[in-house]
């Protein structure tokens, strides 16, 4: 196994970014996270403490949990980040300002040799590096939720990606313990693209009375053995991120990722899936 990055900065602390820094904490990093607000810094560090609590259970951890957990500190803006952190991932919200934002206020802060990153599932990696003063040193990273458990990360290569990002992207993948794909950036990378084109589809069923969620989750984790159907692996990446992909693909690739009426109505009721308790499947 590769040997993971002394310093790890990591921006947002939601679901993704708290997955993020656990398992790179547990890699042996100090990891700083980025929240802007008190109340959101507290809520990443228990994220991070309860990930940790459930990986120690399955007997998933070699060192304790409390002393990965001392790994993890948080600032409150990227300007305050090291300054000799070795990979900055970006795990802000699906917003291409708010991402170029933060991209830009880390660049500043850290060394000119880190590589920094954005967790981005759909948006375009060369547009965001087009606002960095070393586009080079710039990639995406795609982790999968949740980041702890899952194998696979997607990185995401822009064409003024220098290659030497991209063996270091791949080393601190492996260090995780975790396989990757290497794709050229385009709409949706392969991952989202495919993914969100059977869920569109499973959508688009339930819409029109073809068959219930049930049914057609079934048909496809028994029929081709897919780790979860459609509609509930749509229910836990949330409604409202499927439809801003869908939104983001539809404009660059046309009708066939146009986002279904059904999926609309349901971000509108705020049935989000298992963060709101309802989407497709009720969540307790």
């Amino acid at each position: 196994m590769s040997t993971a990055p002394a310093v790890v900065a990591v921006i947002g602390g939601g679901r993704m970014g708290a997955g993020i820094a656990q398992s790179y904490a547990t890699a042996g990093s100090a990891v700083t996270v980025v929240e802007n607000a008190a109340a959101a810094a507290a809520a990443a560090l228990d994220r991070v403490a309860k990930g940790l609590k459930r990986a120690a259970e399955r007997d998933r951890l070699t060192e304790p949990a409390d002393r990965i957990l001392a790994r993890v500190h948080t600032v409150a803006s990227p300007d305050a980040l090291p300054a000799e952190t070795d990979l900055v991932v970006e795990a802000v919200p699906e917003d291409p300002a708010l991402k170029a934002r933060v991209l830009a206020a880390a660049e500043a802060a850290v060394h000119e040799t880190a590589v920094l990153a954005s967790n981005t599932s759909s948006l375009s990696v060369t547009e965001l590096a087009a606002g960095l003063s070393r586009p080079g040193r710039f990639l995406g990273m795609h982790f999968f939720n949740p980041v702890p458990a899952s194998e696979l990360v997607e990185i995401v290569v822009a064409p003024d990606t220098d290659p030497a990002t991209v063996r270091s992207a791949l080393a601190w993948t492996h260090c995780l313990g975790k396989k990757d794909v290497v794709v050229k950036d385009s709409p949706g990378f392969a991952s989202s693209r495919l993914g969100l084109a059977l869920g569109l589809e499973a959508i688009r069923m339930v819409e029109e009375g073809v068959a219930a969620p049930e049914a057609i989750d079934d048909a496809m984790r028994l029929g081709y053995k897919h780790p979860m159907g459609p509609l509930r692996l749509t229910d836990l990446v949330g409604l409202d991120v499927r439809l801003a992909i869908a939104e983001h693909l539809h404009a660059a690739l046309g009708e066939r990722f146009a986002p279904p009426r059904l999926l609309r109505e349901k971000v509108a009721r705020g049935e989000l899936g298992r963060k709101t308790g309802r989407g497709f499947y009720r969540w307790p």
